[in-house]
């Protein structure tokens, strides 16, 4: 029970302080970890190789190996060329620039994952909305959430989804089936909701052809060579992520397999592509890996999630209820990855009460809702925050933590309330 208490209570400080951003939210969370070592619930054995309570590598190697692939084709002139021309097609009008790029998020994220999305994505935002002189905060939070939300579509499309899908045999057709719909009406949802949420930075309308100066997209590109070949690696990437468990591949091998084929391809020197690596965001995920994992380690996630599933009982609307709403509001302070890797199976043996199974149940589709969209509650919510705010304190352009927070918990407040709507009507009126 001490050990309990100290644990939560190092928790909650090391949350507090990323929150409030007294201090730097890596130190913060660095800070922590060493407190989890000192009262004795982190060695290097919970955190380096326990699949449960450790730092899941295979997020990390993910990034690590979408960074180098970005920072190559960075040096292409890539993001120079599609953020003039989304310039061009916004017509200097916010808002339909904003559009685009939610539409091109929500496009990609399903295909690759919500994280690799915004790797891809927020450097071509920051150019754009330097481009045409616009505050980057209002774009790059609405990349955040458009690609969260995108990428509950799909398997692939966010590591819960992988995570969820493995435990339930949940295939890629399964989740178009149920998920795709749902992320379709939110998108829409979004985008009218953009318009309110952001009206007072979307009101200033801006003369294109001053802003760039008579440039043209196809001037931005500065090595087509290389870029043909790195759009060669990314698109053979791209076919592994999606038939990956044809493959019998990690997401996280075939992205450092991209990234070492991308670097071979280019001739890049290691100091030029390692430039462009969030190290930061890299250790603020590894050290709130341990931080999550030492409250597995507690069983703190695990008997909160228990608690639940007693209180339930075999009552299915109750549970979906529970479920998707709960995993919305937990995941959104823990981070909705190492959240699902404690929780799933205590959604199993809730499951495995009712007389729904697999696909079938709604009980699975609750818990894939609640954690996919409530990653939009928080700045540290989800992979794809963690690395857009990085990538925007990188470039001089901070986004704090409650800045990024009072939109996505209006956001997330609105889509749990349309995906419980949605799994009500599905799978108890309509069935």
């Amino acid at each position: 029970m001490i050990l309990t208490s100290a644990a939560l209570s190092i928790f909650i400080v090391a949350y507090a302080l990323i929150a409030t951003e007294r201090v730097h939210r890596v130190a913060a969370a660095l800070g922590g970890v060493a407190g989890m070592v000192v009262i004795g619930l982190v060695d290097a054995n919970s955190a380096f190789f326990d699949h449960h309570t450790g730092i899941d590598w295979n997020v990390i190697f993910l990034l690590f190996g979408m960074m180098i692939i970005v920072g190559v084709l960075k040096q292409t002139g890539l993001f120079e060329f599609l953020a003039l021309w989304a310039a061009l097609k916004s017509g200097g009008r916010p808002y339909r620039l904003l559009v685009l790029l939610v539409l091109i998020s929500a496009t990609v994220a399903p295909i690759l994952d919500n994280v690799t999305c915004v790797l891809l994505v927020a450097p071509v935002t920051l150019s754009v909305c330097r481009q045409l002189n616009l505050p980057s905060a209002p774009y790059l939070i609405s990349l955040i959430l458009a690609s969260n939300i995108g990428g509950t579509a799909t398997l692939i499309g966010d590591p819960p989804n992988i995570i969820i899908g493995s435990r339930a045999g949940l295939s890629f057709l399964d989740f178009l089936i149920h998920s795709l719909p749902l992320t379709i009406i939110l998108l829409f949802v979004f985008v009218v909701m953009a318009r309110w949420l952001f009206r007072h930075d979307l009101s200033r309308s801006v003369d294109v052809g001053d802003a760039l100066g008579g440039l043209h997209p196809r001037d931005a590109i500065t090595n087509m060579r290389m870029l043909r070949r790195s759009l060669i690696v990314l698109a053979l990437v791209m076919v592994a992520f999606s038939l990956h468990t044809v493959l019998h591949l990690d997401p996280s091998v075939v992205a450092m397999m991209g990234a070492g084929a991308t670097v071979l391809v280019s001739r890049t020197e290691p100091e030029e592509f390692l430039e462009e690596v969030e190290w930061g965001t890299l250790a603020f995920f590894m050290a709130l890996f341990v931080l999550v994992g030492s409250l597995v380690q507690v069983g703190v996630i695990g008997r909160i999630s228990e608690l639940a599933a007693e209180a339930m009982g075999d009552r299915e609307l109750v549970a979906a209820t529970a479920l998707l709403f709960g995993s919305g509001v937990v995941g959104a302070f823990v981070d909705n990855i190492p959240y699902t890797t404690a929780t799933v199976p205590i959604v199993e043996e809730m499951v495995a009460a009712t007389a729904s199974s697999g696909a079938d149940s709604p009980l699975w589709w609750a818990f894939v809702f609640g954690a996919d969209l409530g990653g939009n509650a928080t700045a540290v919510a989800a992979g794809a925050n963690v690395v857009v705010l990085g990538i925007a304190a990188k470039a001089g352009e901070p986004i704090s933590f409650w800045k990024f927070t009072k939109y996505g918990l209006v956001v997330t407040a609105v889509t749990l309330v349309i995906a419980w709507l949605y799994v009500y009507l599905r799978y108890f009126v309509l069935v």
